[in-house]
């Protein structure tokens, strides 16, 4: 029995002892690997990409939902039938869509590779914050996946059982009744989610640029959801707001919760919430330059080289994520433009005159709107706004939107669908004038009512009907020259953007994207300088100076902030030095050499490795466990302040007082700055932005 037992094929020693020794090298290799957070910044960016990408999907299908409640209820009732016309369109639908398999194929081995990775990394000190990264990285492009192959099938149904994105066609098949009341429900509905969350109000960017410059912990997922939901209601029943706005502030709030699930310093986590807010646009508009040079100009307001990489590779991935949910064709038709002359450029440097004035105009009835409806004017019409709830005044704003909308059909919705025709030049010159001044007042009810959307894309929509009606009044004037008035509606939305936002580049470089033809490119350079300069300056002077951030940090000492505390001996030893932390108010104490002069500091969070270890308590002294870092002074600005702190990475600094020498050092930190910040913007009364940055 024995003899006919086959014997097991065995490996030769040699290849066994060889391949163990690889297998222990890769394992030593993996327990040396640091992911510091400049180096995992362009990953996660390219993560919040994706999900910058889904929250625009998935406001696109919220807005969709909400047009198949309001115009599909004949193709929901043709579905049910067996072999309709609107069942065939369905599965047409579902067998053309852009499920893009190559994701899956790419995405799933490389996040459980990195799963896999986790499980060979040791337990313990600076590996467990390399685990932690690449496990929460590997989950989030799992759940990425996840999300979207249900946002491409229901975008499917969508665009089968809704409008497919064209109001105009459809719009006429309301009674005039509903055309009234539905934006008036919508208004109501909204008002109702939104009255207990205040905080979740706004038109988005401006929230996401204070955040930028204060706290960018206060943007969560939920929020960015919320605003999601209230914004699609809005649009989707008929209230005037753009798109923009919603996921920008979805799209940052993502960029936001995974940076502090990563563990990212307040810098790192700046640059990931500009680069969720530049996915957002870059996947809403499918203009992935533009989506980048608007986190860099308009949230994160920095072109450092060392920003780039996150936010460009964002916008790559959230414009790929968006063209597979959305479809890959433009938002706005490609405009075949040609500069006739160049004498044109004097007309768009006038045009550029123009759509400044239209935009301070847009900023201040904006402005106007929203303190009538919070009973903030005189009078007792706003008395009796004000006194009301937010459904109610949400609801008499839609109401009042619903009757211009019978007057003209681009106050419904965003309106792209309108541009499309005046870059085309398919509308009458009175139709321009009136669409665009009705937009301009219909979006400033909707918003300062209580309806939540953005104003960027509102903002081009008024800038193309004015552009349009500008070059339709210049081709009666002058009927030999030529002119096309497609070129200067185009020309008016960067215009009117880049005035209402103060960023000329962004609205250049999105309607370049947009347009599609280089010949655009120098009347939107004129057009959108000439009008940013104009807004911003009529703004600026007609209004209070506004006591900024900057201005108080500059002249604000760091003594306002500092917390007084002494200064261990380099020589204390590692369980006297944890004692006095932990009972230290900031969590960090100044270390002193040997010869007494301040030589940096010690955090708390510095000890977490090792201060359980008993046996290098008598090893360690605080020399070995500090920070080198040159102390501030305490006369010194906060500004001055931050600024070290950015420059060494670190969220506190040592502080030396010579004209407190009984009592001379202690600690100051970003919060405390911060702390002092907020008390003093809070008691001037004063915003804490400018007026034409409050888009």
């Amino acid at each position: 029995m024995t003899g006919s037992v086959e014997e097991r094929p065995r490996l030769h020693p040699g290849l066994v002892r060889a391949w163990r020794s690889l297998v222990d090298r890769a394992v030593r290799t993996l327990d040396r690997l640091r992911l510091p957070g400049a180096t995992v910044l362009p990953v996660a960016g390219a993560v919040v990409g994706l999900y910058g990408g889904l929250a625009a999907g998935i406001f696109a299908n919220l807005i969709g939902a909400v047009g198949v409640i309001v115009f599909g209820w004949p193709q929901i009732i043709d579905v049910i039938r067996g072999g309709s016309a609107t069942r065939s369109a369905l599965e047409g639908s579902f067998l053309h869509a852009h499920w893009h398999p190559e994701y899956l194929v790419i995405g799933v081995p490389l996040a459980l590779l990195a799963l896999g990775f986790t499980q060979l990394i040791s337990v313990g000190g600076a590996r467990d914050l390399v685990r932690r990264r690449l496990r929460v990285l590997a989950l989030l492009v799992l759940g990425a996946l996840a999300l979207y192959y249900p946002l491409v099938a229901l975008a499917a149904v969508n665009a089968v059982l809704g409008h497919g994105g064209d109001v105009l066609a459809v719009l006429g098949t309301l009674p005039l009744w509903a055309r009234i009341l539905v934006p008036a429900l919508g208004g109501a509905l909204v008002g109702r989610l939104l009255e207990a969350h205040p905080s979740t109000r706004g038109h988005g960017v401006p929230e996401v640029v204070a955040a930028v410059q204060s706290n960018p912990e206060v943007l969560t997922a939920r929020r960015g959801l919320r605003k999601l939901l209230a914004s699609a209601l809005t649009i989707g029943s008929g209230g005037s707001a753009g798109r923009e706005g919603p996921i920008v502030y979805g799209g940052a709030a993502f960029g936001s919760t995974v940076g502090r699930t990563l563990g990212f310093t307040r810098r790192e986590l700046s640059v990931l919430l500009a680069a969720g807010a530049g996915a957002g646009i870059a996947a809403s508009f499918n203009t992935p330059i533009g989506g980048a040079i608007f986190a860099l100009e308009i949230i994160l307001r920095d072109f450092e080289l060392r920003v780039f990489s996150p936010i460009f590779l964002a916008s790559v991935t959230a414009t790929l994520v968006a063209r597979g949910v959305m479809g890959s064709a433009a938002m706005l038709e490609r405009v075949p433009y040609q500069l006739e002359s160049g004498w044109e450029i004097l007309a768009y440097a006038v045009l550029g005159l123009a759509t400044g004035l239209l935009a301070y105009a847009f900023v201040r009835l904006l402005h106007w709107c929203e303190e009538l409806f919070d009973g903030k004017k005189t009078g007792a019409l706003s008395t009796w706004l004000g006194q009301q709830r937010l459904p109610v005044r949400a609801a008499l704003g839609g109401l009042v939107v619903g009757a211009l909308g019978l007057l003209s059909p681009t106050v419904w919705g965003v309106g792209h669908e309108s541009l499309n025709l005046a870059t085309a030049e398919k509308l009458t010159l009175a139709y321009l004038v009136v669409a665009c001044a009705l937009k301009l007042v219909a979006t400033c009810i909707t918003l300062g009512s209580g309806g939540s959307g953005g104003t960027f894309f509102a903002a081009v929509v008024i800038g193309g009907m004015g552009g349009g009606a500008f070059g339709e009044l210049l081709r009666h004037l002058v009927p030999g020259a030529a002119i096309h008035s497609g070129g200067y509606a185009l020309a008016g939305m960067g215009g009117c953007v880049a005035g209402f936002t103060r960023g000329p580049l962004t609205g250049l470089i999105i309607m370049y994207e947009l347009a599609g033809n280089t010949s655009a490119i120098l009347p939107l350079m004129v057009t959108c300088t000439i009008a940013s300069a104009l807004c911003h300056a009529l703004v600026e002077r007609n209004s209070p100076r506004a006591l900024t951030e900057a201005d108080v940090l500059r002249r604000t000492p760091v003594s306002e902030a500092m917390v007084r505390c002494p200064a261990v001996p380099a020589s204390t030893r590692l369980r006297a030095l944890f004692d006095q932390l932990v009972s230290s108010e900031s969590g960090a104490l100044p270390v002193l050499d040997e010869h007494g002069n301040p030589a940096g500091l010690v955090k708390v969070e510095d000890l977490r490795e090792v201060w359980k270890d008993a046996g290098l308590d008598p090893v360690l002294v605080a020399l070995d466990l500090m920070r080198p870092v040159r102390p501030v002074l305490a006369q010194a600005s906060l500004a001055e302040a931050l600024a070290r702190m950015d420059a060494a990475d670190l969220d506190a600094l040592p502080v030396v007082d010579p004209d407190r020498p009984a009592y001379p050092y202690g600690i100051v930190t970003r919060t405390g700055a911060q702390r002092v910040k907020r008390r003093v913007l809070g008691s001037s009364g004063l915003p804490t932005m400018a007026p034409t940055e409050e888009s």
